[in-house]
């Protein structure tokens, strides 16, 4: 097994409202390996959003660690997070959050504009991002002129086009029908298999779990099965 790229020891979630204290993670523990593509499943409320929001960085811990890559990010200020991020993982939401008035290449640039790469660099890696999920002729067309496999699709080479450590995925294709799914479920597939990419996915979807290597199920704040694929 690889080494672990995630480990979370400990990690307490939870959130005041008025007087009520409401516990979402409860002492959790897990280790995720470099090159994994994990599928993170469980009822609503169940708290795989919470978990998958604090390996991102867009949320902290009560108490625990969350070690990504060797760094201890929950000890980061939130600008030194907000740079972490930039570095290391690339989001894929639901509602794949394109800028509406940007064509494809400028929405899967945005990533790069972060960094201090000059613009031809820039133009350089989003070309090749487009190319990797299929859409190298659709780097004009705005979200409007896409379908929603295809704005996934470029919200997916939004997401790589930084060679992130880590991709982070809620509910990819919970927008999408059955067939647009597979497709960029395949994707996903593709992009862990042969350039070594570590996905982690949140997904209500038993078969888009079915992509994943291993599934981790959660209930009330807790892992409570685990299930290997080949």
């Amino acid at each position: 097994m690889s080494e672990a790229i995630v480990r979370l020891r400990g990690v307490r979630k939870s959130y005041t409202r008025g007087k009520q204290t409401v516990e979402v993670l409860e002492s959790l523990d897990l280790d995720i390996a470099r090159g994994d593509f994990l599928a993170l499943m469980g009822p609503s409320g169940s708290g795989k959003t919470t978990l998958l929001n604090l390996i991102g960085g867009l949320d902290r811990p009560t108490t625990g660690s969350v070690d990504v890559a060797g760094e201890r990010i929950d000890q980061l200020s939130s600008g030194q997070l907000a740079q972490w991020r930039a570095r290391h993982v690339g989001f894929v939401f639901q509602f794949y959050n394109l800028m509406p008035m940007l064509n494809a290449e400028r929405n899967v640039e945005l990533p790069l504009l972060l960094t201090r790469l000059p613009a031809a660099d820039r133009m350089r890696r989003v070309r090749v991002a487009l190319e990797i999920v299929g859409l190298g002729e659709r780097g004009g067309h705005k979200p409007s002129e896409l379908s929603g496999g295809q704005a996934q699709r470029v919200a997916i080479a939004r997401a790589l086009v930084a060679d992130p450590t880590l991709l982070v995925c809620d509910e990819p294709t919970g927008d999408l029908d059955r067939k647009t799914a597979d497709e960029i479920l395949h994707l996903l597939q593709a992009l862990n298999r042969e350039y070594g990419k570590t996905i982690v996915m949140v997904t209500h979807d038993p078969k888009a779990a079915e992509f994943a290597t291993h599934q981790l199920h959660m209930d009330k704040g807790r892992l409570v099965e685990t299930v290997a694929h080949s």
